[in-house]
């Protein structure tokens, strides 16, 4: 990000419901909110589920950012709150089972995104090669979206999270396999 001007007209874009100004939020700021939850957390799978929960209630409350103040720390607070939750939740599931509200994230998936295409266009063995380099869950939702053409409210049914969890989660996901896929074509 060259600037908080800059910064700020992403933000709008993604307010107007811009699939690429979210795309290009996630990205900017995954690793920053990654880190901090490692860092929390010290497991990798937790960070990683807190950092996707984090981004997705984020965007779902995207209207409510003050820009008077900076995202980034916006998104750490969203995340420490999520981690205290987190907390409280597996307390409580230690007397009781609980549930997790479902959040609907504004994210429209309009038309095909250049990771689409990569995967549209790539030879079917080897993507379905590539995909094996994602991790578990990632490699789900990407079979579950794209070779099993599931919505995205269906996707949420059968992971049993909310949809907005999912969108992240395919975003994500489509951003790790694209850098899969062209770190292997530039060799």
């Amino acid at each position: 990000m060259k600037d908080n001007a800059q910064l700020l007209e992403i933000i709008q874009r993604a307010k107007g419901g811009d699939q690429n100004a979210y795309t290009t939020l996630l990205n900017t700021f995954w690793k920053d909110v990654y880190r901090f939850q490692f860092s929390k957390s010290n497991d990798e799978n937790e960070a990683e589920d807190i950092t996707i929960k984090t981004f997705a209630r984020a965007f779902d409350k995207l209207n409510n950012f003050d820009e008077q103040y900076s995202f980034k720390n916006w998104l750490i607070t969203i995340s420490a709150n999520i981690f205290v939750d987190h907390i409280r939740l597996r307390k409580a599931e230690m007397v009781s089972m609980g549930k997790e509200q479902d959040n609907l994230l504004g994210i429209v998936d309009e038309e095909p995104s250049p990771a689409d295409l990569l995967i549209i266009e790539q030879n079917l063995s080897l993507l379905k090669a590539y995909i094996k380099q994602l991790k578990p869950h990632y490699q789900q939702v990407i079979n579950l979206r794209y070779f099993q053409d599931l919505s995205y409210k269906e996707m949420a049914e059968i992971l049993n999270e909310p949809m907005s969890n999912i969108k992240v989660k395919l975003l994500r996901a489509k951003k790790i396999l694209s850098e899969i896929i062209l770190a292997n074509e530039s060799k």
